[in-house]
């Protein structure tokens, strides 16, 4: 029994040390904008699927260790996913019977809200660290786009190594 928990345990890592790859990996200059949110996308599928397991606290350590990733102010990405995940826990049992197209909404208006966290705290930080367009949204749109293969693959991984 104990084993299974520590399996369970690695394959969450393990989809969380992917997301990290994937939000600092190199692309084009024109594709730097509508970037998923990786790590944001990975903790709003874990929160639901197991919320006894994924919750606050690991926001927050995603969150710092986001902020070291990309040099950002530390706390950032912090309260950002924070506030993510708890939206996510008090919206989970909602969101599991919500249809593909209502649960990317509902995605959408999650990283919407990171976006919009970490652009007040760039805002605060002054110089003009923040986005002066709308474009800073863009990677809401693309993670909404893309939660429906996201959620097909960590659902199939979840299921095949029986993490629960």
């Amino acid at each position: 029994m104990e084993n299974e928990g520590a399996r369970g345990y690695w394959v969450i890592l393990l989809t969380f040390t992917l997301a990290y790859v994937l939000a600092v990996l190199p692309l084009p200059q024109w594709l730097m904008w509508a970037r998923p949110e990786w790590v944001a996308l990975a903790l709003v599928y874990w929160t639901i699927a197991l919320p006894h397991r994924v919750g606050i606290f690991t926001a927050l350590l995603l969150g710092v260790g986001l902020d070291v990733l990309e040099g950002a102010v530390i706390g950032q990405n912090a309260f950002a996913l924070v506030v993510v995940a708890l939206l996510s826990l008090i919206l989970y049992q909602r969101l599991r019977v919500y249809s593909l197209a209502q649960q990317s909404g509902v995605v959408f208006v999650l990283v919407g809200i990171n976006q919009l966290v970490c652009q007040w705290v760039q805002n605060l930080e002054g110089a003009g660290a923040g986005a002066a367009s709308l474009l800073f949204l863009l990677p809401a749109l693309s993670s909404a786009l893309i939660w429906p293969v996201a959620l097909h693959l960590l659902r199939g991984l979840r299921r095949h190594y029986r993490v629960s």
